[in-house]
């Protein structure tokens, strides 16, 4: 157990090293939050991470509350195992930078655990845990077939394995993200249930810019016109 936590909070000092070591990857670093941003929605992701938008909502503030005790970093031994909070982590090979919750330490056993203050929506938190495992395979140099995502909502914690397709789609989904990085292109509005329960809706206007008719037609007389 020394010896993971010891390397775990030894990489303070040496974040920066690893942003500028980006060019392993062939691209800007990724954040380990954006997989879970880009799963929900890719414009939401761009927002956030390439134009540095952000914006506060019920969901959010709900959110942060739920992880005051995480985001805490107190480190203690709980029914056995030791777990650490807030450990920073990044991967060389794939050019991530982030932070885990927790890490759960039992023998020779490490698991990620992620909490989320509401309830399961599809496979983002999935990824984004299997993101943290594999940092953390890379940074501690053990094998991580599973982890935990702990819902506020339901009050229980899920099983995450992490498959070789979950691994697979963690890869590709950080590809995407970094070539959106790059390209600094916005993609469109989806403009559907999601839209209701983000956080960037007044930014992202998703029933105008899903529209480009009414795009047009605002530019055309509203921007552009000329009185004459």
């Amino acid at each position: 157990m020394a010896k993971c936590q010891v390397r775990a909070q030894g990489y303070g000092g040496h974040h920066e090293g690893v942003r500028s070591g980006a060019a392993l990857t062939g691209g800007p670093v990724v954040a380990i939050s954006a997989i879970e941003h880009y799963a929900y929605c890719p414009r939401q992701c761009a927002l956030i991470h390439c134009d540095g938008v952000w914006n506060d909502n019920a969901f959010t503030v709900r959110g942060s509350r739920a992880h005051r005790r995480v985001d805490a970093g107190h480190h203690r031994k709980e029914r056995g195992k030791f777990v650490l909070r807030a450990i920073p982590l990044w991967s060389e090979a794939l050019g991530l930078s982030g932070r885990a919750d927790a890490v759960e330490i039992e023998g020779d056993s490490v698991r990620p655990v992620e909490y989320k203050s509401g309830v399961p929506h599809g496979s983002a938190a999935n990824l984004q845990l299997c993101a943290q495992a594999l940092c953390l395979e890379e940074m501690l140099g053990v094998e991580i077939p599973e982890g935990y995502v702990w819902y506020g909502g339901p009050r229980r914690r899920v099983h995450v394995a992490f498959t070789p397709r979950l691994r697979r789609e963690v890869r590709d989904v950080i590809r995407e993200i970094r070539a959106q990085l790059v390209g600094g292109r916005l993609p469109e509005a989806p403009n559907d249930e999601r839209c209701g329960e983000c956080q960037l809706a007044p930014h992202c206007l998703p029933e105008l810019t899903s529209a480009p008719r009414r795009v047009n037609r605002f530019l055309a007389d509203t921007v552009f016109k000329c009185d004459t």
